[in-house]
């Protein structure tokens, strides 16, 4: 495992070796395979491949180039379960997200009940509330100025430098949002009109190495499937992307050396598609042919390729239907890496690609949110059944029906009248009359027509679309305080909101500017549009002083000049800047050209005055120059010294660390060498021991050996005594 590199503090990525993600540009690799060799890595190099460390994983456009065919298997099943058990995690809230999409798109739908063809009205309650909640948000998140994004200064700022470098940013990153990103806006619009029927839905910020520019996609809550019950997009474990690719797009990511390349088959003609909802009642194509797509997946999750034991953050693609994998990316920056005191790797930091933009959290704690399909549903529901059952009543007593007797001499069957026109019958009025007996039916009900308006009433309270934010005048002897009082107390739930809107979309300005900071292609074209330079150097992030940052207290132009209209009544006292506020005025009207509306001609001065002026003005800039120059030369020797200091730090700690070492190496040469004594003497001593055991041995043999001796010489000695005491003396025989 390799250390984080040095000189990269945190929150800053390696600039030499950007993290790779899809879309981003790929890095030198090895070439694919040629046609005919084997679709995956030969054995023996995918065995050299196998040991990998955090800076080689990171430097790889495709990991999967250098895996085992069983590795990627193995991996491509693993990534096929886990998407499949997401996805029926978030069954039931997918059903739901149909009916309210049908619900709001006003489908037209035949009932068989109370009889064919029968009323099937639907009250656009819902929406209505979602076209005001976009008709109110869009000239809010994208004002007709052009500026989307503004920069807030961190920090002091006493030379105002890093305004002008705010200012800066800002322009480049609106024209980038507005100009070089084509669909940003469009797909902002649609966000703005589906995010309040579903109420979830996630942007996808990256870099496109096919166009060369940032992206930043709208992706629908059924495309991206997440665990029901993951608590957020960085804490979830798997976030898989369903895409739908053609044979073509396939084949240039294949070119781009993106995707492995391998034989995905025939797409289904009726692939199984869970992100698309078939509300229109469309027919899936008969046969297959170039634009059928196949279904991608893309799937960001934890694998451990290296073998550690801990699983690191990847970006694994797969084929939904072969279960392939084509590609596998790193998902964590250079300084993403986390390393304890000992030199192990404790976490790794992943890259988050998705933002959710979220309506209103989910009351239970899931991860996907609710919207006004979730609660104006059941109202709207019921609100379409009270207007079919009042048209259904009308029906029936305006087309009456009934029973006719069979004594009324007239040919059976069904009769049609044409306006104006009388038919003769062979019978009398009075046999008409009893012969001919109507249905009894009631004119539309007056308590479901009052029920009617009370449902009606309580969606457009919950929704907040009362009569004076849809456009109608309040009364005429309404004062206007109380009417902006009653608007700013009604647009408290849309305040709320917007907020949340405006903090996903803070955070997507956010990635956008980790991009700006990583990729010099996002100049390109800013450079011949933009005024002055910009590079990449500017989106500083180890200083980190601007941050993108949308505006959420400008709800509404009105509210805007509401609040500047504050300002034109204090102007009388004499303590404002009436041209600031003049300025404030015209943002707040949205005025184009601001700067040319608000020059005025100057009068012809005296010359004696300008040239006294002059000279003032010269002497002023002579001292300021004289001042700026000491200011930079002690600024200069401020840093010097603090260079000094750090230098001087620096090689104490490295003496420090030299003599630890040292001392650390002296007592390990000390212990060690008592150790080996100590082991010579143990040796020693075991050698005496066995000498002594053996001498002990040996002169024990000796010892029986010569008690044996003796033994027997006494015995000898025995014998022969007896021999001597048995013979008859001489004397004896005398």
């Amino acid at each position: 495992m390799s250390m984080m590199p040095q000189g990269v503090p945190a929150g800053m990525p390696e600039m030499s070796m950007p993290q790779q993600g899809p879309g981003m540009a790929p890095m030198p690799q090895p070439p694919f395979p040629e046609a005919g060799e084997p679709e995956y890595p030969q054995e023996d190099e995918a065995e050299q491949g196998e040991e990998f460390n955090l800076d080689s994983l990171l430097e790889q456009t495709n990991i999967a180039e250098h895996l085992k065919e069983d590795t990627l298997n193995e991996i491509g099943e693993a990534v096929w379960d886990g998407y499949k058990l997401d996805l029926e995690s978030k069954t039931n809230w997918d059903r739901q997200v149909d009916e309210w999409v049908k619900l709001a798109s006003q489908i037209k739908e035949d009932k068989t009940f109370p009889w064919p063809k029968a009323a099937n009205v639907k009250y656009p309650l819902l929406a209505t509330a979602a076209m005001q909640f976009a008709a109110r948000a869009y000239p809010s998140l994208v004002p007709a100025d052009g500026k989307v994004v503004q920069m807030k200064v961190v920090g002091l700022d006493p030379t105002g430098q890093k305004a002008i470098k705010a200012d800066k940013l800002a322009k480049h990153m609106n024209y980038q949002l507005l100009q070089d990103m084509e669909d940003w806006e469009e797909e902002m619009d649609r966000l703005l009109i589906m995010l309040p029927v579903i109420g979830c839905l996630f942007k996808k910020t990256y870099f496109d190495p096919i166009r060369q520019t940032n992206a930043s996609k709208l992706i629908g809550p059924k495309d991206l499937v997440v665990n029901y019950w993951a608590s957020s997009l960085g804490t979830a474990h798997r976030v898989s992307e369903i895409i739908l690719m053609t044979k073509n797009q396939i084949q240039v990511q294949k070119n781009a050396k993106l995707y492995l390349d391998v034989d995905l088959g025939e797409p289904l003609i009726t692939p199984e598609i869970p992100g698309k909802s078939d509300v229109h009642g469309t027919n899936a194509p008969s046969k297959v042919d170039h634009t059928t797509p196949y279904v991608i997946i893309e799937q960001h999750t934890y694998w451990d390729i290296d073998e550690d034991g801990y699983a690191e953050p990847y970006i694994i693609t797969i084929d939904l239907n072969t279960k392939k994998v084509l590609r596998i990316v790193a998902r964590w920056d250079s300084d993403g890496t986390v390393i304890g005191d000992a030199g192990k790797l404790i976490c790794i930091t992943p890259v988050q690609y998705y933002t959710k933009y979220s309506f209103i959290p989910n009351p239970d704690g899931g991860f996907y949110d609710i919207g006004f399909g979730h609660l104006l549903g059941p109202l709207n529901d019921s609100a379409n059944t009270v207007i079919n059952q009042l048209i259904d009543a009308g029906t029936l007593a305006n087309m009456q029906a009934g029973f006719i007797g069979k004594g009324l001499r007239i040919k059976l069957g069904e009769t049609k009248f044409t306006p104006g026109e009388w038919k003769a019958v062979n019978a009398t009025g009075d046999d008409i009359k009893k012969q001919i007996f109507p249905l009894p039916t009631q004119q539309p009900s007056d308590v479901l027509f009052k029920l009617l308006g009370m449902l009606i009433e309580s969606g457009k309270e919950l929704a907040s679309v009362a009569e004076i934010f849809t456009g109608k005048m309040p009364g005429q002897n309404t004062p206007a305080t109380t009417t902006q009082a009653s608007i700013e107390q009604g647009m408290k739930v849309f305040t709320a909101i917007y907020k949340r809107t405006y903090r996903s979309q803070e955070k997507e300005f956010k990635k956008l500017f980790r991009l700006n900071s990583i990729y010099e292609e996002n100049f390109a074209k800013a450079k011949l549009v933009l005024d002055e330079p910009i590079a990449k150097e500017d989106y500083d992030r180890h200083n980190y002083d601007v941050c993108p940052t949308a505006d959420p207290t400008a709800v509404s132009t009105t509210q805007k000049q509401l609040k500047v209209q504050g300002l034109l009544d204090m102007l009388p006292l004499g303590t404002l800047n009436s041209m600031e506020v003049t300025k404030r005025m015209l943002e707040a009207q949205e005025q184009p050209n601001i700067g040319a509306l608000m020059q005025q001609p100057q009068p012809q001065p005296d010359p004696k005055m300008m040239a006294a002026q002059a000279k003032i003005q010269g002497d002023q800039q002579k001292a300021q120059m004289d001042q700026q120059a000491q200011a930079q030369k002690m600024q200069l020797e401020k840093e010097k010294a603090q260079l000094d200091l750090m230098q001087k730090q620096l090689e104490m700690q490295m003496e420090m660390k030299k003599r630890a070492f040292d001392q650390k190496m002296d007592a390990l040469d000390r212990q060690m060498d008592m150790q080996l004594k100590q082991m010579e003497a143990a040796l020693e001593a075991r050698k005496a021991q066995q000498v002594h055991t053996q001498e002990m041995a040996q002169a024990g043999e000796e010892h029986q050996v010569n008690l044996q001796r003796i033994k027997d010489e006494s015995a000898a000695k025995q014998r022969a005594v007896s021999r001597v005491a048995g013979k008859p003396s001489n004397s004896g025989k005398k």
